[in-house]
């Protein structure tokens, strides 16, 4: 079981600039996070925004919320309170026209769901939600809903009976969180009524603030550790920054009032404190296409733009008695350190993974079996689908931020994303092409100079094709001179 684990939390700080968020469980990486305080996070922050323009084909708005691009408005998306005027539904739809319901100028507050990437705005929702420490509140739905993650019904009911006898309120609903589990009535209560304040002050902001302007701002990274991910079973949480360590360490009263000593400050200057607890090689890994199993396969990452193909690699193979068992071997352990990566690098969308070709049933049933297993630790909505006749299975997973390779990457500006480039051979015979094409015209007796597009074609050229360009000057009657940019 996890709890007989132990699980530690790292926070790295570098002042002003970035916070990093590992969780470990013997000492094996199973989460990581990364803030660029330069790059303001939005999601989880609450906008009052204004409508810039209703598109009745997408049936969508775009709402000015103070960033530089509008953010995304979907009709499902949209609380019933902001419809305005008459209308009505169409049949066999779920929802009114969005262009008959909702008015350019019109205001409203917004959440943000997802962040704006490349060239899309952030995608938006009118169904606000405010988590606390063992709650979120949704104001506008009256539900109650308890995580999936807590199994055990004798619990849920417990949890259900203790939520419906607090009464949230008219038109507030909660959502149980997983550590609320085994929590005692009265911490619950007291989150329930912070959440309830919190709430208020948001409406109040609302009614008086200017548009567009932010209403509610999400905790920064190392607050939102200690509110998100700090759990029974975490034995230890490290600090390297001095005033973040009595900031948690504040925050940790709160939640293990006996438990304060459980934050510790990392002061070496001679090893950093990934470094210390031998977790930078683990943290490098997340950034590398290729993560090698321990039965030496390799899993592979290939990103496409709305998909992420996964291949996997076994290691020698000899015989067919061997080949069936280190088929079932590689793919088991593939499963589990897919499921571990897919959590590190915050794949999201569409992920095809590509097994090993396995014969026996039972073989196939058993690597199902372990994917969903260790799928139920990730904190994404999952769906995991079976693997077909051709060895391919298919998972849907929720995006659940920026992932920090996103953060950290940018094209190649050689291979513009592909992966690869064009070899020398074949950059020096366009630039040949190229000097060929102009010497034709170029008046015989002067020199001639070919820029390169870098230092290497232009070796190449000098050093590999310099008979070729000893022909081209006879041909033409030119002095040929190359340089680089």
């Amino acid at each position: 079981m996890a709890s007989a684990k132990k699980r530690k939390m790292f926070i790295s700080v570098l002042p002003g600039e970035q916070i990093e968020l590992v969780l470990a469980e013997d000492a094996k990486i199973q989460e990581y996070y990364v803030e660029l305080l330069h790059q303001a996070k939005t999601k989880g922050n609450i906008y009052k925004g204004v409508i810039h323009n209703v598109d009745a084909g997408l049936q969508a708005a775009f709402i000015n919320y103070g960033a530089k691009k509008n953010g995304f408005l979907q009709i499902d998306e949209v609380h019933p309170e902001y419809y305005q005027g008459g209308y009505q539904i169409p049949k066999g739809s779920r929802f009114p026209p969005l262009q008959s319901v909702l008015k350019s100028g019109q205001e409203l507050l917004v959440q943000v769901v997802k962040e704006p990437t490349g060239s899309k705005g952030a995608f938006l929702t009118t169904y606000l939600s405010l988590p606390g420490r063992y709650f979120v509140l949704t104001p506008g739905r009256e539900q109650l809903g308890i995580s999936r993650k807590i199994e055990d019904e004798e619990e849920r009911k417990r949890l259900k009976e203790l939520v419906e006898s607090m009464q949230p309120g008219e038109g507030l609903g909660l959502i149980v969180r997983t550590v609320s589990s085994a929590e005692t009535k009265t911490n619950l209560d007291k989150d329930v009524q912070y959440l309830k304040r919190l709430w208020k002050e948001i409406r109040k902001r609302g009614t008086t603030a200017e548009t567009p302007s932010l209403i509610y701002q999400e905790m920064e990274l190392s607050s939102r550790a200690v509110r998100d991910y700090l759990t029974a079973d975490v034995s230890e949480i490290w600090v390297d920054d001095q005033e973040t360590a009595t900031q948690v360490t504040e925050l940790v009263s709160i939640v293990f009032p006996r438990r304060q000593s459980m934050v510790k400050v990392h002061t070496e200057h001679e090893l950093s404190l990934f470094d210390r607890f031998n977790l930078t090689r683990q943290l490098d890994q997340i950034y590398s296409r290729t993560v090698t199993l321990p039965s030496g396969g390799q899993i592979v990452f290939d990103h496409a733009e709305a998909l992420t193909a996964i291949d996997i690699n076994s290691g020698r193979i000899g015989g067919k008695k061997s080949f069936k068992d280190l088929a079932l071997k590689s793919n088991l352990e593939a499963a589990e350190e897919i499921a571990r990566q897919l959590r590190l690098r915050d794949i999201g969308g569409q992920i095809v993974v590509d097994f090993i070709e396995m014969k026996d049933k039972k073989h196939v049933k058993e690597v199902e079996k372990i994917m969903r297993t260790a799928i139920k630790n990730d904190r994404a909505r999952t769906d995991v689908g079976r693997i077909s006749r051709f060895g391919l299975m298919e998972l849907v997973r929720q995006r659940m931020g920026v992932s920090a390779v996103s953060q950290s990457h940018e094209l190649c500006p050689c291979c513009q994303g592909y992966g690869l480039r064009r070899n020398m051979e074949w950059q020096a015979m366009q630039a040949l092409k190229e000097i060929y094409r102009k010497l034709r015209g170029h008046k015989s007796g002067e020199p001639f100079e070919y820029i390169a597009a870098s230092a290497e074609v232009a070796r190449h050229l000098l050093n590999d094709k310099r008979g070729m360009i000893h022909e081209l000057e006879d041909k033409f009657g030119a002095i040929v001179r190359i340089s680089w940019a």
